[in-house]
């Protein structure tokens, strides 16, 4: 059996996997169909086949210096191996790409949440990426859970946003704290760290503006909030999410680099991942910032934000190349 088949072995694994099965269709038809047409035709390992695979990936939003040391790393493994069947090499390419993402450690997409402790979650990244509806969805997952959820309007700036994250936390039953449009953003956390704690509030889940043009500005107002909130609750904030919208490809990864720069990202959230052809997003973020990918949107249900996965996503984007 081949590593693409005892990854998903069992029935119940397979039953977990169909969202990702759905959600990455545009990806594997799109660009992954290409590396089965590819293969197939081949019977030889031939250099020029390298090539072709390196077009395939890059097609796919992997990211070229991703994909040129991974396909470097396969001609390699290919040599050392003596591989010369195109099957094997298809079995080679996804455990390759599994073990890219993991690098050997243990990748937890759970978020860090602890009984007993007002737990901080901050979301950060450009408007339009879907930090409302991610926020949402998040505070969804928790309330099923059953903790008493805050949402705070932390995004001062964007007219609107306040509103409508107002409206999002009555859809899915959140407390709900802000201030005027306009106010100081540290002050919101501020007074929203105070609320929590007069209403026993288990997890803060704060909104942040999301203006890249100024990156000082950014910067200064982004390590405000942190100060402000380290102080009133210790070790917090507790995560610091991204979010990005998966179908802006490389720019997404673009974006990601220039918030890593500006305070430390914990995890990636890629909203809109069933609605593009560039999936292999996942990888160039893990390979280029080593940043775990936490929640993946694969569809617009209020249940259709999934902690990533990446055995699921290996077998949405690889499922029919064997």
């Amino acid at each position: 059996m081949g590593f693409f088949n005892n990854l998903f072995s069992s029935k119940e694994k397979r039953k977990n996997a169909q969202k990702y099965k759905i959600g990455m269709s545009k990806t594997r038809d799109n660009v992954f169909s290409n590396l089965k047409t590819l293969l197939d035709s081949s019977s030889l390992i031939v250099d020029e086949l390298f090539d072709e695979l390196e077009e395939i990936f890059i097609m796919a939003d992997i990211g070229v210096d991703t994909v040129v040391k991974f396909v470097d790393h396969l001609r390699e493994k290919v040599r050392v191996d003596n591989i010369t069947s195109t099957n094997d090499l298809k079995e080679l390419i996804v455990e390759e790409m599994f073990k890219l993402y993991v690098k050997e450690d243990i990748v937890s997409s759970n978020l860090d949440i602890v009984d007993g402790r007002i737990n901080v979650v901050l979301f950060v990244g450009v408007n339009g990426a879907g930090k409302t509806t991610t926020i949402s969805k998040v505070a969804h997952e928790y309330i099923k859970k059953g903790k008493k959820v805050l949402m705070v309007a932390g995004d001062t700036f964007r007219a609107g946003a306040i509103e409508q994250l107002k409206i999002w936390s009555n859809r899915v039953g959140a407390d709900f704290y802000a201030k005027a449009e306009g106010s100081d953003p540290s002050s919101v956390m501020y007074d929203a760290i105070s609320y929590a704690k007069e209403n026993s509030i288990d997890i803060i889940l704060c909104d942040t503006a999301g203006r890249l043009q100024n990156k000082v500005n950014l910067m200064k107002e982004l390590e405000k909030i942190n100060k402000v909130i380290g102080r009133e609750i210790d070790g917090a904030p507790h995560e610091t999410l991204l979010v990005v919208d998966a179908t802006t490809g490389q720019n997404g990864l673009s974006q990601a680099k220039i918030f890593n720069e500006v305070t430390k990202i914990t995890g990636i959230v890629l909203t809109k991942l069933d609605g593009t052809a560039k999936g292999g997003i996942v990888l160039a973020i893990k390979d280029e910032l080593d940043i775990p990918i936490k929640y993946v949107g694969l569809g617009e249900k209020i249940d259709d934000l999934e902690h990533f996965d990446i055995e699921e996503y290996i077998y949405g984007m690889f499922l029919g190349i064997f």
